[in-house]
This record gives structure tokens, sequence and C-alpha cells, in this order.
């Protein structure tokens, strides 16, 4: 399975999710500027955005989004099953307990996410999961730990590698196929200096990538992000 996806460089070191965002609306034909793209969606000061916000971008253009999230910094396990009503609830009723600006801020994302028709969903990430994901044909946009992923050493803020006083780094890309004869999935990353392949696309072991997903609950995600056109243009197509 590989779905044919275009991607840009990255232009920046903290535009990888704006860019990634970028070749999802190109599949579906829906073209926009780049550097627009990156002006609109919110970033921290210390670089960098949220899947959330990626969502919160196509669902105020009419797509679809469901984010599949593993991020126990936000979710509870036990609000797995709860509805969009009382999701809200809960995260909301978490706000007076936390202590970190960011991670007030990803719980009001959250809710703001939920409250423009956003789906969460919660299943156990393994191959067979992950392959009828894509079975869709939908890329899937996922927030996960370059340092894992790469293998890399640690970095300090200004971006200089240091293994001892180095925090992880995170990363978004898109993963556009699977290969099941060897158990990789097909990735597309917008950072050039990737290890892989400096045009963008290259097979990883499923595990390596989930263990990177798992991982990205370090920086805040940890979770796969399927934007889809409205059923009703779907419908059309």
């Amino acid at each position: 399975m590989h779905l044919q996806l275009h991607m840009l460089r990255q232009p920046t070191d903290s535009s990888c999710g704006p860019t990634c965002l970028h070749a999802i609306y190109r599949y579906f034909g829906v073209e926009y500027d780049l550097a627009q793209l990156i002006d609109e969606i919110p970033q921290f000061e210390d670089g960098g955005t949220l899947s959330v916000h990626l969502a919160q971008h196509a669902l105020r253009r009419g797509f679809d989004a469901r984010l599949v999230t593993y991020n126990l910094r936000i979710f509870d396990p036990t609000w797995w099953c709860l509805g969009p009503r009382d999701m809200i609830a809960k995260l909301q009723a978490r706000l007076e307990h936390l202590q970190n600006d960011k991670a007030r801020h990803s719980h009001r994302a959250y809710v703001e996410f939920l409250e423009l028709g956003g789906q969460l969903d919660f299943f156990d990430l393994d191959p067979d999961s992950l392959e009828r994901l894509l079975a869709h044909g939908a890329p899937i946009l996922t927030g996960l730990s370059a340092t894992y992923l790469y293998q890399h050493p640690r970095e300090l803020p200004d971006g200089r590698d240091d293994d001892v006083a180095g925090s992880p780094t995170g990363h978004f890309v898109v993963v556009n196929g699977w290969h099941a004869e060897s158990a990789q999935v097909l990735v597309m990353d917008p950072f050039e200096q990737n290890p892989f392949n400096p045009q963008g696309e290259y097979r990883v072991g499923v595990h390596r990538f989930i263990n990177s997903v798992m991982l990205g609950i370090l920086t805040y995600d940890a979770n796969l992000l399927v934007v889809t056109p409205p059923r009703a243009r779907r419908a059309h197509a």
C-alpha cells in the first residue's frame, strides 16, 4: 500500500507540522500557500506546534479531523469511553490543577478541537491497527519523538546536539504507506537533514515507528492525526 504524496522541505526548524499539513491538503486537491499556512497555525515561543492545532486548522476549513491519542499528560485512560461533552467537562475541570502554561494551553486546545467537531479515538497502536487506518486511503500525520525515530542525540534549545545536557526533540511526519512483507511503514519527512533520505521518503520498521509515536508524549503529542474531506464532499468526488 502506497499513497502518492508530494511534500515540500520544511523552510524552518519549527515548521514541520504545517509542512506536513500542507502535503495532506495537496493530497486532497487543496492548494494552500505554505508560508500563509505557517503564519496561521499557532506556535509556542520555544518553537513548534501541536497536532491539535493542525487539526483545528483543518476543521475550520471544512475537513474532518480524527486524533488517535496516547497522551497521558492530557487524557486519563478512564476517559476513553466519554462522549465529546463529558470529555470537554473533564478537560476543563483539570485546568485548575495544572501548573504549566503549555499544559494548560494544550488542554484548552483540545476543548476547542472538540467544540469544532473534531473526533478523538483511543485504541492500542499495533501493526494491524496502523494498517487498518491506512486502508481508508488517507495519509496519517503524526507527532512523534525525532530523538527516538532518528536515534539521534538529545538537543539543547539552540539545536546543538548534547547527549548529556540535551532534551528529546519532537517532530511531525506523514505515514503514507505500509509494506507488509518487511513490516515497515512508508514515511514522508519534511526535514531535509533526516538520517534516512534527504528527499524525504523512506521506510522504517513499524515497531520503531510505534515506539517513536509513544515517546512523543515527552513533547506533548504522541498521536496520529487523520484529516479527510467531509463525507458529503467524498460522496460526490
